[in-house]
């Protein structure tokens, strides 16, 4: 869900929440339940909210299919809401149904106007092999910009994009780490984590053990640490 900033969140007033909640609506934010009942004719809108409630439950729970099957039941009833919307792209992407995911994140940038999931998006146009395309949302990012996070994750994309074309320089080149010290973020150490890839496929193993060794230093069951290693292995 996109907004993050508390604003309409957290523990709801009692005297502000709609009556007609049940099931997973009780957990929704107040900004989530405001915001789709401003575009969702009146009698659709508890459905609305208890499935897109049910498909929140079902992707923090990991049941990526059953939370597809909720939002999709969601959009049915509230086809113009944009948290709606990106409920059920993020769904299908962790679920892989890679066709739903980039019609209804883009569906959410359009309605939102924001780039959050654009690196998703990119990810999703190169599961799909539209390698074209993921040069063009690459460019749409950079047009528009977004948070550091996003920014960072649009690298990351980006990057494994160029590995899969073989043009290693231009992905050393976007995700070549300046330092390796501070404190990082864990959007930082997914681009150190591609930067290793890089340097290992370049043959330069040295600098791909030395970042791996600083992505351990700050998270010692970072993800994907076997697979790198065997890499460098290889080289």
């Amino acid at each position: 869900m996109r907004r993050s900033d508390g604003a309409g969140g957290g523990a709801p007033d009692a005297a502000r929440r709609r009556r007609d909640l049940s099931g997973a609506a009780v957990n929704l934010p107040n900004w989530v339940i405001e915001d789709l009942a401003r575009v969702t004719p009146p009698q659709r809108v508890p459905a609305a909210l208890e499935a897109l409630g049910e498909a929140s439950d079902a992707l923090e729970k990991g049941a990526f299919k059953r939370a597809v099957r909720h939002a999709a039941q969601a959009k049915e009833l509230a086809p113009r809401d944009a948290t709606v919307r990106e409920t059920l792209g993020v769904d299908a992407y962790r679920a892989g149904d890679w066709h739903t995911a980039l019609t209804e994140l883009r569906a959410y940038r359009r309605l939102a106007g924001e780039t959050t999931h654009l690196p998703v998006e990119m990810d999703t146009l190169r599961a799909l092999g539209r390698h074209r395309d993921v040069d063009a949302a690459w460019e749409t990012l950079q047009q528009r910009g977004g948070k550091p996070a996003v920014l960072k994750e649009g690298r990351v994309v980006y990057a494994s994009h160029l590995i899969d074309r073989g043009d290693l320089d231009g992905a050393w080149a976007l995700v070549a780490p300046r330092s390796l010290g501070g404190k990082p973020f864990e959007e930082d150490l997914r681009v150190w984590y591609v930067a290793a890839r890089v340097a290992a496929l370049r043959g330069d193993t040295a600098r791909a053990s030395e970042i791996r060794s600083a992505i351990l230093s700050n998270d010692a069951a970072f993800p994907g640490i076997d697979e790198l290693e065997a890499l460098i292995a290889r080289g």
